[in-house]
């Protein structure tokens, strides 16, 4: 089985999708630490994020880099959203994301492509999402316990900045696939997104076995 897990930046995507491949003893792949790996790859050597060749070169990354804890910062997160536009960069991930979907029992991925382009055929899709406001104020909370500064209007700023470059971006456009189920979690805890997932996704697979 394969659970799609797509939405912007803060949006609880990842804590979700960790959940979900705990629940269901499925293997999980966080993609977007690919980008966030070749976004770093390309500050570490002087390039240019917005250049489409040196953003490619940066795919030939390191593995040890997605160890990374740096790769979690707000800088890398910014990285990650101007490298993924180039299409060639997209391109030379994708077999890599959608061998890790094949894989034998199943996985569950998150990202922005996930049900649209990596994994179409994913037997549950969702879509999860928060108000810019909600998701300005986890990452602000989040930042403050890692000791970061941070002004709570320029994080609202750069995700909206965020959400507007991957929808815009002609490859791979961040975008609900038609099949996808919808979770606002702007007003909902962790347990209470997680848990509002995990029935999501039973109810898709329940339907799918009446159906079948």
């Amino acid at each position: 089985m394969i659970i799609a897990v797509d939405g912007p930046t803060a949006s609880g995507k990842g804590t979700i999708a960790k959940a979900l491949a705990a629940h269901f003893g499925l293997p999980h792949l966080d993609t977007g630490l690919l980008y966030r790996a070749v976004g770093h790859q390309v500050a570490l050597h002087g390039g240019d994020p917005d250049d489409a060749a040196d953003a490619l070169a940066a795919t030939q990354f390191p593995e040890g880099l997605l160890a990374d804890p740096a790769l979690r910062s707000e800088v890398c997160g910014g990285l990650a959203s101007q490298v993924s536009v180039h299409s060639a960069v997209r391109a030379a991930l994708l077999e890599r994301q959608r061998a890790f979907a094949a894989q034998r029992g199943g996985a569950v991925l998150d990202g922005r492509d996930i049900g649209t382009v990596i994994a179409p055929e994913a037997e549950a899709k969702l879509f999860v999402t928060a108000s810019v406001a909600a998701r300005a104020q986890r990452r602000w909370a989040e930042m403050l316990q890692r000791g970061e500064d941070a002004a709570h209007e320029a994080i609202a700023a750069d995700l909206a900045a965020r959400d507007a470059r991957d929808a815009a971006r002609t490859a791979a456009p961040l975008r609900q696939a038609a099949d996808a189920l919808l979770l606002d979690t702007s007003a909902l805890s962790p347990a209470e997104a997680i848990a509002a997932a995990i029935m999501l996704v039973d109810g898709k697979i329940a339907a799918q076995g009446t159906a079948r």
